[in-house]
Parts: structure tokens; C-alpha cells; sequence
């Protein structure tokens, strides 16, 4: 098992006057994000994390030392990112994960049961999801009448029925290696973002009859990202609760 940490972020609205620390190296708790991230993912080896950096890579490379990296030059998307990270993996034929260095309240627990599923499943793609009452900036997962997964669809790209959707994409998934690399290819940037979206592989693999799968092991509170001063304070009183239990 291998995994693909997107790190490469500026964190743009998260930067002040005296802090324009590239967005995973913000601290909760005296703790860099990533740090987080990475703690979650202490049942895979170091050298099978892959981390994507951009922004002030440097910092990230220094803070994390024994990684191994992987460059994104410029902000493309989601799917560009994961795209950096071919080389690093080339000649790797198994699962890997992909999740976000800015979402530290994702637990070991949920990431090993993405594995188990992707595995007892037979999927070429796992996708994690969560249940949320409230209306969140996420993209929604779009089901077929048989209860099929059919595709997801970006916040910014939904209709407003889409939006009353409340199984949302937490940005996490599992993916056979091979299969992946090579669906990245097949991205279009033919969206409100002018991105190369991850979110359009599951469905890119699905047409070429790979099973894709849900796994809605995540809370609302695991799959929040930090975009904002509001989200870090949010993500601390978390961590803080989570310490004191």
C-alpha cells in the first residue's frame, strides 16, 4: 500500500502580514497540519508517502525530511497535483491512497478501513464520503437509480437540486495505481475552475467498466479542510476536545 499527500498549497486566506507559511505548515496545537496527515498514516512505511509539494517546497521538503517528494510547479488542480506524482511511483502496480495535507482530523482508523473496502470490494477506485446535514462547500456524490455510484459533481459546478445532496465527497480516495495514471491522462479543464479535477477519474474509470465504490466511514468533522482562519480555530477547538476526552 502506498499513499499520495497533496501538499502544494499557498493557503492564500490563510496568510497575514507576518505569516506566509505555505498552508501545511500552519500549526493546531503547536502541530503543523501535515504533521496530522502524516500521523494518520503511520500504518504505511515513510518511503511509500508521497508527498506533493509547490508553494515554498523548500520548507516543506526541510520539515519533513526523509519523504520522499514530488513537485507541482503550478496550481492546476487536483488531478494535475496527483499527476506529479507519477514518477515517484512509477512501476508500483497496487492501492494507493490519496488525501489532503490540510485535513489534520482524519483518523488512522478511516484510512485503514478505505484500504479494507477497496480491497473486499474489488474496486479500481474507493471513494470516501460522509453524511452532513449541513450545507458544506463539498462536492456531491451522485448516485444511479439502482444505488450505483454515478459520478461526482463539484459544489461549484452543482444545480441547485445537486446541492440539496447531502452525501458529500471528502476528497479522500483509493485507486488501483496503474489504472489511475493512466485515467489522469483523459482530464479536461472544461469546468467553472478551468482545473483538472480529480473528482472526474472515478467516473472516467467506471466507463471502462472498473468498479468504483463508496465508503461513508468519514464524520463531518474529519473531512474539514483548513482554507481559513475560522477553519484553523475550528480544526484546534477539535483537536483540543479530542485531547481532553
Amino acid at each position: 500500500m502506498k499513499a499520495i499527500v497533496l501538499a502544494a498549497g499557498k493557503g492564500t486566506r490563510l496568510q497575514t502580514e507576518n505569516c506566509d507559511l505555505p498552508k501545511v505548515l500552519r500549526t493546531a496545537l503547536g502541530k503543523p497540519l501535515l504533521g496530522y496527515v502524516l500521523e494518520g498514516l503511520r500504518f504505511l512505511e515513510r518511503e511509500d508517502i508521497v508527498i506533493v509539494a509547490g508553494y515554498k517546497r523548500e520548507m516543506v521538503e526541510k520539515a519533513f525530511a526523509g519523504y520522499p517528494f514530488a513537485v507541482q510547479e503550478e496550481q492546476l488542480g487536483t488531478g494535475h497535483a496527483v499527476s506529479c506524482a507519477r514518477e515517484a511511483l512509477a512501476g508500483y502496480d497496487g492501492p494507493v491512497l490519496v488525501c489532503c495535507g490540510d485535513m489534520p482530523l482524519m483518523q488512522e482508523e478511516t484510512y485503514r478501513t478505505m484500504f479494507e473496502t477497496h480491497e473486499r470490494e474489488g474496486n479500481v477506485c474507493t471513494i470516501l464520503a460522509a453524511v452532513c446535514r449541513e450545507d458544506l462547500p463539498y462536492g456531491r456524490i451522485l448516485r444511479r437509480a439502482d444505488g450505483t455510484f454515478d459520478r461526482v459533481v463539484e459544489d461549484k459546478d452543482c444545480t441547485a437540486e445537486q446541492k440539496k445532496i447531502r452525501e458529500l465527497n471528502a476528497g479522500v480516495y483509493v485507486f488501483d495505481a496503474k489504472k489511475l495514471f493512466a485515467a489522469l491522462g483523459q482530464l479536461k479543464n472544461d469546468n467553472a475552475q478551468g482545473e483538472y479535477y480529480l473528482t472526474d477519474v472515478p467516473a472516467i474509470l467506471q466507463a471502462e467498466g472498473g468498479r468504483v465504490g463508496v465508503c461513508a466511514a468519514c464524520t463531518a468533522e474529519e473531512m474539514l479542510g483548513v482554507n481559513t482562519p475560522q477553519q484553523l480555530q475550528q480544526v484546534e477547538t477539535y483537536l483540543k476536545e479530542v485531547q481532553e476526552a
